[in-house]
């Protein structure tokens, strides 16, 4: 009894999973015998297919400059009703979902239009979901790369306008209509989706706004159908922390070291403008890494690159005020003359509004007693001997008023009259001569002045024209925000 009870048990258990194996298999046979792919779901030709769309954004995973091309990680979910894929749940043993491949079933053959590489289509093939009352839903991922112009005038610091536009690339706007799905809070989701916990952010671009927008286009004739698309614009700004690290901060440390050049005395010659030069050719390396980031467009020059010419064409007017430097400083009395207006300009008048002075002059130290005396000796001599000849009578009162000591020195100062005039000579030469160093070396030394005062003026000039070029132009970048559009912000 007991085993005759085991083995009906055994049997209703055997048939009944067996039965419960097999609606999943009679539904399939159900929908699809008689079913084509290839046709519309729609009951009368001149009816049409509403497709509800949505976009669901994963990456955002670089934009490539050079190329201008957008690549994206998103999910295409698409929605639609397909009439002869109806069915109830009660009539199948309960199963409110269906998986079939998705060759099996139609497709309104959504691709995107502005890709780059040829890929139209998504990524992967996922199955197609059919829900109780022939409702269809197929969610594929894709990997797209598109099109995108990207605007360089304020690189760094700028934000691109970038579109995904999707179409039916077999039907036209009076076989399938494209709408914008419904979220389940009943309100519509006109813009790309972004899931907070799956998305991954970008380390470079941040996403502002992503709106949507169904397009109608007509076709080519009066009377032609046209064709919709759904056009996805991300608006994205750059993050411009690396740009400002590596480039931006080394950029305008090395363009001032220029400025030195200016401290560097004339006498270091040709040093002033080799300092110059050597900052020329590293903002030519930085010029050359920005050519190599941006897309070669002769329609607007990036922000970055105007800084770099500006501050090349300031480094080349300071190459050329050091070479003006050199040429007052290194100057020569016999070969300019210092005319007295250029005098009074450079010595007198530009010290005096930069606050810089001529050095005090150091009074001339006074002559020893012992030297003093033998000079007074020659001099007395010189005049003994140019007075005897002409007044014999006073060389002789003189003789009786100081004595016999003093006429046998005039007697001896008077036989060696020749001698003493050629050391005279000589000490008039000498005195003659450093009288004229003395003028030349002074003359050098304002014209050593001269070039010193057109340093300190051009240093000057420099740096207020490198401060305040530099703030406009990237007060200009600063302000380049993204303007106040009325979409909702993505995230």
């Amino acid at each position: 009894m007991t085993g005759a009870l085991l083995s009906a048990l055994f049997l209703l258990q055997l048939f009944g999973t067996g039965e419960g194996k097999n609606e999943e298999l009679r539904l399939f046979h159900h929908l699809f015998d008689n079913y084509d792919p290839g046709c519309r779901p729609v009951r009368e030709p001149e009816d049409t297919v509403t497709i509800n769309l949505k976009v669901t954004l994963t990456n955002l995973i670089s934009l490539n400059e050079k190329e201008e091309t957008l690549t994206t990680s998103v999910w295409i979910g698409i929605d639609w009703h397909d009439y002869r894929l109806n069915y109830s749940k009660d009539d199948f043993g309960g199963i409110q979902t269906m998986r079939v491949r998705s060759e099996l079933v139609w497709l309104p053959e959504i691709v995107l239009e502005n890709n780059i590489d040829g890929q139209f289509g998504v990524a992967y093939d996922a199955n197609v979901l059919v829900y109780e009352g022939g409702y269809v839903s197929w969610l594929p991922p894709a990997i797209y790369r598109s099109t995108c112009a990207v605007e360089v005038t304020y690189f760094p610091f700028d934000w691109q306008n970038c579109s995904l536009v999707f179409r039916s690339q077999t039907y036209n706007a009076e076989e399938v209509v494209f709408v914008f799905a419904v979220d389940e809070g009943g309100e519509t989701i006109n813009k790309i989706d972004i899931d907070t916990e799956a998305y991954t952010e970008n380390g470079e671009w941040a996403i502002d706004f992503c709106p949507g927008v169904i397009r109608h286009q007509d076709g080519g004739s009066a009377d032609g159908p046209g064709d919709t698309d759904v056009i996805y614009t991300l608006i994205i700004r750059r993050k411009p922390l690396f740009y400002i690290i590596n480039i931006i901060v080394p950029c305008v440390l090395i363009s001032g070291l220029v400025l030195l050049a200016y401290f560097l005395p004339a006498q270091a010659g040709g040093q002033k403008c080799t300092v110059s030069i050597n900052v020329l050719l590293a903002q030519t390396v930085f010029l050359f890494l920005i050519a190599q980031k941006i897309p070669e467009t002769s329609l607007s020059v990036p922000l970055l690159g105007r800084y770099l010419i500006f501050v090349m064409v300031v480094d080349t007017l300071i190459v050329m005020n050091c070479v003006i430097v050199l040429n007052v400083s290194l100057r020569t009395p016999s070969t300019h003359a210092m005319s007295p207006r250029l005098r009074h300009v450079l010595l007198e008048l530009l010290p005096r509004l930069l606050g810089s002075g001529a050095p005090p002059e150091v009074p001339p130290a006074a002559s020893s007693p012992r030297r003093a005396s033998s000079v007074g000796i020659l001099l007395r001599a010189e005049e003994l001997i140019l007075k005897k000849p002409r007044s014999e009578l006073v060389f002789e009162g003189q003789r009786y008023r100081h004595g016999t000591w003093t006429a046998a020195l005039y007697q001896s100062l008077g036989a060696a009259a020749p001698e003493i005039r050629c050391c005279v000579d000589a000490v008039n030469f000498v005195a003659e001569s450093t009288r004229d160093q003395e003028a030349t070396g002074e003359e050098l030394s304002d014209w050593a002045r001269m070039g010193k005062a057109l340093d300190n003026i051009c240093f000057w000039a420099a740096l207020v024209l490198f401060s305040v070029g530099s703030s406009l132009i990237f007060l200009g970048g600063y302000l380049n925000q993204v303007p106040d559009l009325p979409y909702p912000p993505c995230m």
